[in-house]
Parts: C-alpha cells; sequence; structure tokens
C-alpha cells in the first residue's frame, strides 16, 4: 500500500509542475463523465417516478375484448351475464373477474353540469392510492347495487370547492348517487394527465342497472398469480367462445406485460444516450494519452536517470500509468459532480410532472469512479510501455 501511495504522490507533483496543462487534459474528462452520469442519472430518476406510480395503481388486469378483424364482432360481444360464467370457469385462477365501459356522462351537482368520465369498478382493490375522504366500492355496494359513488379530487373540487363532498349527491344522467369516497391527487401532474385525473366511479351492478344496458366494451380479469396470467387469459377466452361459439374471436392483453415492456424501452433509451455521451469519454481518453506520451517525451532523460540507479520497467510503466489514472480520476470527480448537479436539478423538474423519484447515488458514484480508472488505465497503457522500454544510454544522452 505504501508502493502504490508513493507513486500517487510523484503522479500528483508531475501533474501539479504542469496543472495548467493538466486542468486543460481534465476538461474533457470532466464533460465526458458529466454528461454520462447526467443522462443515465436522469433517464434511472424518470423510470422510478413512472414506474412507482404505475406500481401504486396496484395489479393489472388482462383485458378481454372482441377482436375487431373479424367477419361480425358484434355477434361476439360479451354480455353482462358472461362475467358470472367467466368467474365461475377460471375459479381460484383468477382473483376477480370485472365488466367495463368507457362513457363520458352528465354529471351536476347543484348549478355545476359537466361531461365526466364515469367508470364501473368492483370491491377487488390491490392498489396503494390514498383517499382524502370516505372509501372504496365496498362488496356490499356491489351486492346491492348501491347507488353510491367515488371520485377523484378535481371532481370534488369542480363540484364541492372547499366542501366536504361525502354525504352530498350527484346527478349522473339524472339519477342520484351518494359521494362516499374521494380519491385523494396523484402526485405528478403527467401521471394525472395520462390516467384522467377527473372520473367518477360506481359500483359495477349499478352501472349496469342504471346507465348501460347493452354489451361489455371489455372483461377485465385478475390472475391470482401474476405469473399465469397468459394461461387464465385463454382459460377465459375458451368459456366465452362456449357461449359465443368456436369461430368468436376474442383478445386478451396482459397489461402488466406492456407495462413491462415500456419501462424496458426507458431503459434501454437510457442506456442509448449514455452510450452516445461515452463518446466525449473516449476523446477524453484520447487527449490523456496524447499529453503522457508529451510528457514522456519531455522526461526522457529522468527516464534514463531512473534506470540507470536500479528502476526496471516495471517501476517506470508503474509511474506513468499511475499519472494517467490520478489525471483521468480527478477529472472524473469533479465531472461526477457536475453530473449529480444536474441530475439533481432536472429531478425536481421531474418530480412535479411523475412524483416521487428516486436517485441512483450509489449506482452514480460506482459508475462515475469505474469509467475514471478505467479510462486511465486504458489510454495510459501505451504511454506508459513506450516510457518504460526506453534505452538508458540514449534516454540519459538525450
Amino acid at each position: 500500500m505504501t508502493y502504490l501511495l508513493a507513486y500517487v504522490e510523484e503522479a500528483v507533483a508531475a501533474l501539479w509542475r504542469h496543472r495548467l496543462r493538466s486542468m486543460l487534459t481534465m476538461l474533457g474528462m470532466i464533460i465526458g463523465s458529466a454528461s454520462i452520469i447526467a443522462v443515465f442519472g436522469i433517464s434511472k430518476a424518470a423510470t422510478s417516478g413512472i414506474s412507482a406510480t404505475f406500481a401504486s395503481f396496484g395489479q393489472w388486469p388482462i383485458v378481454i375484448f372482441p377482436d375487431p378483424s373479424q367477419d361480425d364482432p358484434n355477434l361476439t360481444a360479451i354480455q353482462f351475464r358472461d362475467v358470472a360464467a367467466v368467474a365461475g370457469a377460471l375459479a381460484d385462477s383468477a382473483a376477480s373477474v370485472q365488466p367495463a365501459w368507457d362513457r363520458t356522462l352528465p354529471v351536476s351537482f347543484g348549478p355545476t353540469r359537466d361531461y365526466i368520465s364515469v367508470s364501473p369498478d368492483g370491491s377487488y382493490h390491490t392498489d396503494a392510492l390514498l383517499m382524502s375522504e370516505g372509501r372504496k366500492i365496498s362488496a356490499s355496494d356491489l351486492a346491492g347495487a348501491a347507488r353510491v359513488s367515488v371520485i377523484t379530487a378535481d371532481v370534488a373540487r369542480k363540484f364541492f370547492g372547499n366542501n366536504t363532498a361525502l354525504g352530498n349527491y350527484l346527478r349522473i344522467s339524472g339519477g342520484r348517487y351518494e359521494v362516499v369516497g374521494v380519491y385523494a391527487d396523484i402526485k405528478g401532474s403527467f401521471i394525472n394527465s395520462l390516467a384522467g385525473s377527473s372520473s367518477v366511479i360506481l359500483p359495477y351492478t349499478t352501472y349496469h342497472n342504471d346507465l348501460v344496458t347493452g354489451p361489455l366494451d371489455y372483461l377485465l380479469v385478475y390472475p391470482s398469480d401474476p405469473l399465469t396470467a397468459d394461461a387464465v387469459g385463454k382459460a377465459a377466452i375458451t368459456e366465452l367462445q362456449h357461449f359465443h361459439g368456436a369461430r368468436a374471436k376474442y383478445i386478451a392483453q396482459n397489461t402488466a406485460d406492456q407495462l413491462q415492456a415500456f419501462e424496458t424501452v426507458l431503459h434501454v433509451i437510457g442506456i442509448g444516450l449514455s452510450a452516445i455521451g461515452s463518446v466525449a469519454l473516449l476523446v477524453a481518453g484520447i487527449g490523456i494519452m496524447n499529453i503522457m506520451l508529451v510528457s514522456v517525451t519531455e522526461r526522457t532523460r529522468e527516464i534514463g536517470i531512473r534506470k540507470a540507479i536500479g528502476a526496471n520497467r516495471a517501476n517506470i510503466a508503474t509511474q506513468f500509468i499511475m499519472e494517467s489514472i490520478v489525471l483521468s480520476l480527478l477529472g472524473g470527480v469533479i465531472g461526477m459532480g457536475v453530473g449529480l448537479a444536474a441530475t439533481l436539478g432536472a429531478a425536481s423538474l421531474l418530480s412535479r410532472q411523475l412524483g416521487e423519484i428516486l436517485i441512483p447515488y450509489l449506482l452514480i458514484v460506482c459508475i462515475a469512479l469505474g469509467f475514471s480508472i478505467a479510462v486511465g488505465m486504458l489510454f495510459g497503457i501505451y504511454p506508459a510501455l513506450r516510457a518504460a522500454q526506453l534505452n538508458p544510454i540514449e534516454a540519459l544522452r538525450s
């Protein structure tokens, strides 16, 4: 350890003698390291924010709907009675089977009136979404087709302002529905706009009895084990074909796989952008190799004296490689600081759009230090070998 520290001390002293040149050489390393850290850190932070928000919605279902490419999709329309049949056929392999419709309906409270997305829901909840008031749809609401509703925070502000929404009645297509719960705001305006921040939710039995008498838009199946999602989707289609005929075609989309694919795309984009930024590191490495070759030429006589008093090739090579590593490492550490500052600044802006995000500080530090040492060693090898192979007699005559 003392042996290596001595080389580090010599390397620092050599770089300090030409500090202006060393600082200009480090500039390329600073820019390259900062760009990689910033791009990698920001992409990781954004991905973590999106993933965490999506995870807060709980288990994602299998969506089943008629294949629109078949000759007559209307003949394969999923009926409300199919929900119980599919649930019975799937038995324990499905945690819940729910009907779904997408409708925008007139909603009013007193003089305030607007068209808002009204959605059905069951009592199966795996999400981590918080309630600012009241509760979610319960099993008793479903069993009794209760005229109750759960609304999002935007709807509560629209109709009730700063007053409590609980116990009040909204009119939806003429019917009166008591507000029993209000969802808290989801952190992140981007996710709010993506998920739809204004929504009124009713028990699906109430929804079917009061608002929609026709077929379902699609069927939602929540598998008991996410690993068996594909098999559960196929079993649900088989049961639907039992009622609607073997020629009926349906499509089962595993939304969890789609989200996983989306996160993978974000990850690949982050790696790709980081790879583009690594070109700056290549340029910085070439600059380090160039300046070390100049240093070898300037210190030829010094190398000859060292060899004359007993230094071997390994000693000379180690000295110059250590100088290259110290030069690269100093630039990398400064670049890491700049990159982290840029990541923190971007993270504060992203948190307003995506909600709470996580920055992998340890991973960023490891990448910065690892790349810095690797660049120093890789581009310092040739100058170090050239210095080590100098003939001591010719070096002394230089």
